[in-house]
């Protein structure tokens, strides 16, 4: 779309907290209410209508719309995100292993600001699968680099949570 309909979108989100729970309602018809806007094959709008279903609690009606956005083309850093929150609403309705199968080629993707939250959620799908281990590999390994100190030692130690004794 373009930048002044980006605008009114992430105004609407910045107002997000202005709804509380038992409005949520509202924020997803001032999200349909800008999607109404988009040509009707846009990845945008089902993305969009995902993200406010999700932030509302219904993951279950968000799985779909992801689903639909990412078969639709959303690519770049939206179609990142649509994973990560897809894989998230997967893990919310009980297909955590989905969730690793979406998440896991983005470890190899290119990096970007977004990388620590395919670590964030990509361990908690495993940890829904009890390999808490590999979840905390990728967490500590998503932190080491924000430490003031110890960031080898805590690379170090993510490694060998899942590496082969020796």
């Amino acid at each position: 779309m373009n930048r002044e309909w980006e605008d009114r979108v992430a105004a609407a989100w910045a107002a997000f907290d202005d709804y509380p729970e038992e409005r949520a309602a509202e924020f997803r018809a001032v999200i349909d209410a800008l999607v109404a806007e988009l040509p009707e094959d846009s990845p945008l709008g089902p993305f969009e209508q995902a993200c406010a279903w999700d932030s509302t609690g219904h993951s279950d009606r968000a799985v779909p719309l992801y689903r639909e956005a990412l078969a639709r083309g959303l690519h770049g850093y939206k179609g990142r995100r649509a994973r990560i929150q897809l894989a998230s609403s997967l893990r919310n309705v009980g297909q955590a292993e989905e969730g690793v199968e979406l998440l896991t080629p983005e470890l190899d993707g290119p990096s970007d600001e977004l990388d620590d939250a395919v670590r964030a959620c990509l361990a908690l799908c495993l940890s829904s699968l009890g390999r808490d281990r590999e979840g905390l590999s990728l967490v500590l390994g998503a932190l080491a680099p924000h430490l003031p100190r110890y960031q080898r030692s805590m690379a170090r130690y993510a490694r060998a949570l899942v590496e082969p004794a020796g």
